[in-house]
């Protein structure tokens, strides 16, 4: 197996193409040593467009993720792709005929129609901005309106798992824990339900100090990445964590993705988007 080989792939959409790009990000995860290139084509709306990105993509011998809702763009994408033997994936055409098909009536064909700007979508917008508003805690008193309060020590991932849980449309607070700092009462106060306490390997946080101390010019061995310091603060948190009764997560070797999949989870949330 060559496992130098370059692999060009497609995303090919006519609208922001964004659903073929994950599908394509899953897809290539499971091979991290592989060397791919991304192309990426939205807004696809003529045949001439359509054809000219094809082209390329043959002489690459590239794979093809496509989205199109406009069924003759997706149509004419499919036959090319038959006569030259280009790999290509159309990731949503099937199941619309499908559903057309069961439910006896056409589909819209409007592109992206999965991102008008309904109230669920404004309503994203508003759970981003909140936690934009409370992150690192900045402001306790947002703990009481927050869905999700999320609390770690530093590097343990709180704020990028709380803004992921935001494009969602969950409105999140995150906490940092400190030995040296009181903890906020409010945090006694609200539904412990809804606080979920994150934890991780000290080998992996001494890691992230490490890394962040040399991104700030600052030599190793500093107190704040010692693992010394870095088990002190795991077991002042899982202290806090068992006086409030809430749910840990250990994010160790887990996407932000998993690990709010999991949030949801545990906290029995439903899908919003």
């Amino acid at each position: 197996m060559n496992n130098n080989k370059v692999l060009h792939y497609y995303i090919l959409s006519d609208s922001i193409g964004e659903t073929a790009q994950k599908v394509a990000k899953a897809s290539f995860a499971q091979f991290p040593n592989v060397t791919t290139v991304s192309h990426k084509y939205t807004f696809i709306s003529n045949h001439e467009t359509l054809q000219s990105i094809l082209e390329d993509a043959n002489e690459h011998d590239g794979l093809v993720f496509m989205t199109i809702a406009d069924a003759e763009l997706a149509k004419f994408a499919e036959k090319y792709c038959i006569k030259t033997g280009l790999i290509c994936y159309n990731l949503i055409q099937p199941f619309t005929l499908e559903i057309a098909r069961r439910l006896e009536t056409e589909p819209s064909a409007i592109s992206g129609a999965q991102y008008e700007l309904s109230e669920d979508y404004f309503d994203r917008i508003r759970a981003m901005e909140f936690c934009l508003a409370y992150d690192d805690g900045k402001d306790p008193k947002g703990l009481r309106e927050a869905e999700i309060v999320i609390l770690g020590i530093s590097r343990t991932g709180k704020t990028p798992l709380s803004m992921y849980l935001g494009t969602l449309g969950y409105k999140v607070a995150n906490l940092p824990l400190i030995p040296e700092k009181e903890v906020t009462p409010i945090l006694y106060e609200i539904d412990p339900k809804k606080i979920i306490g994150l934890t991780n390997s000290s080998a992996v946080i001494n890691k992230h100090r490490e890394s962040r101390m040399k991104e700030y010019g600052i030599g190793t061995g500093s107190k704040y990445a010692s693992k010394t310091r870095v088990n002190e603060e795991l077991e002042y948190a899982h202290k806090i964590y068992e006086e409030l009764g809430c749910p840990i997560i250990n994010v160790s070797d887990r996407s932000i993705e998993e690990s709010a999949s999991i949030v949801m989870e545990v906290m029995n949330l439903p899908q919003r988007i």
